[in-house]
């Protein structure tokens, strides 16, 4: 009998919760055949079945372990089930057995092979009533009688297809409360938003940039970016990137305190937020300022697609130096972000929504979106925030300067 224990999965985390079997009790599994998926503080994680053999489940949905406790065992003497092996041939038999009786099934139209929608002989309806529901193949028996002795009529059909899944005349809402467990992620992201609005003195600064030059060089270029790179053009890598110089420009917002001491870094490591199925996490995209706008949007894909996937490791969200969230694809217009410590800053970027500007004393209409940086006071002061966030707005609204962080004109002139 082979015992499959809890691996570890980081340093600080002692335990983790058993989220659900994908195995049952019994049942026989094959080598490297994930069994469980477990979840830590910060990440979920399968695992997977050392040797083949019959599975014995230790552990019970809900519960929580230590790493290196039992969660399941294996009995890897058990004889391999007949079934198991046929179980890739049996689809291809099946065909033999019909031969025989083709004539049979060719005979019978498409039409009869559909979902039976005729009404059973235990219900009743109208001959009106009848004929709707086997022209629109509803399930009569979802349907809720009012004629009398339990008759179907014409408007109980029409009610049942305008309010399709409910039932007529029923209470749209309930008394009743539920009760869920806090999962380990969640109790994590709780502990930490609190810790950052108890610890740090956070303070929130606004600006808003015009997207009109962001918006038109996506739309010339998007097709062409595809093709090249096999990626889509998205806004992320244009505020990355703006972001990127402008924090090396201004060390103190990619600061943070350790002790009495600030740590400054030469890096940037951009951290994005991603709204994953168990709650927000924040992956991070390493050294940033050295990779081409094709190399952000990838990664960017690469770690969403991973944060919905529930595939994010331990490395890939640890150690950001500044955080990156959109609540503008939820359709925020502003907000206030919280910082992710023990980083300084984080900046906020909104919905993109056309408003009246005035440009030159006329008033035109002009897509903008509003930015936001929460910032720890202890750390950044307001000039250096104020000045991050509209160096910030001046490379977006002219992405020409993306290239290398200057106005090309000037920096000809030597301005």
């Amino acid at each position: 009998m082979i015992d499959i224990k809890v691996p570890t999965v980081g340093e600080s985390i002692s335990e983790v919760t058993l989220v659900k079997w994908l195995k049952k009790e019994g049942e026989y599994v094959d080598r490297d055949e994930v069994i469980a998926e477990l979840e830590s503080e910060k990440a979920t994680f399968e695992v997977n079945a050392e040797q083949a053999g019959l599975l014995k489940t230790v552990g019970k949905e809900g519960d929580t372990l230590k790493i290196g406790d039992t969660v399941a065992q294996i009995d890897e003497t058990a004889p391999r089930p007949e079934g198991k092996k046929a179980d890739v041939a049996a689809p291809q038999a099946a065909p033999a057995k019909a031969d025989a009786k083709a004539p049979t099934t060719a005979a019978i139209p498409a039409a009869a092979q559909a979902p039976v929608t005729a009404i059973p002989n235990d219900i009743k309806a109208t001959p009106v009533a009848a004929a709707i529901i086997s022209d629109k193949k509803i399930d009569a028996s979802s349907i809720t009688p009012s004629g009398t002795g339990g008759k179907i009529l014409k408007q109980d059909v029409l009610e049942a297809l305008a309010h399709p899944g409910r039932t007529p005349g029923a209470a749209l809402f309930t008394r009743k409360d539920r009760r869920e467990k806090m999962s380990n992620l969640r109790k994590t992201i709780s502990r930490r938003l609190v810790e950052a609005k108890n610890t740090t003195a956070m303070l929130t600064t606004f600006n808003e940039v015009d997207m009109s030059a962001v918006i038109g060089l996506r739309a010339k270029y998007k097709d062409k970016f595809k093709e090249r790179h096999g990626v889509n053009l998205g806004f992320m890598s244009f505020f990355t990137k703006a972001t990127c110089f402008a924090l090396q420009e201004w060390p103190a917002v990619n600061a943070y305190i350790d002790g009495d001491e600030l740590v400054y870094h030469d890096y940037c490591d951009i951290s994005i937020a991603v709204s994953a199925p168990k709650g927000l996490v924040v992956p991070v995209i390493r050294n940033a300022e050295s990779l081409s706008m094709a190399d952000i949007e990838k990664k960017v894909v690469e770690l969403a697609t991973k944060a919905r996937d529930n595939k994010l490791s331990m490395e890939e969200m640890q150690g950001g130096t500044f955080t990156l969230t959109n609540g503008g694809v939820f359709g925020s217009l502003m907000s206030t972000p919280i910082i992710n410590i023990p980083q300084s800053a984080i900046l906020g970027m909104h919905k993109i929504e056309e408003r009246a500007v005035v440009v030159n004393g006329q008033i035109v209409v002009k897509p903008m979106m509003y930015l936001a940086v929460s910032y720890d006071h202890r750390v950044i002061d307001g000039r250096e925030s104020v000045s991050f966030l509209v160096r910030i707005k001046e490379l977006l609204e002219n992405p020409d300067q993306l290239l290398f962080g200057k106005d090309p004109v000037k920096t000809l002139l030597e301005l």
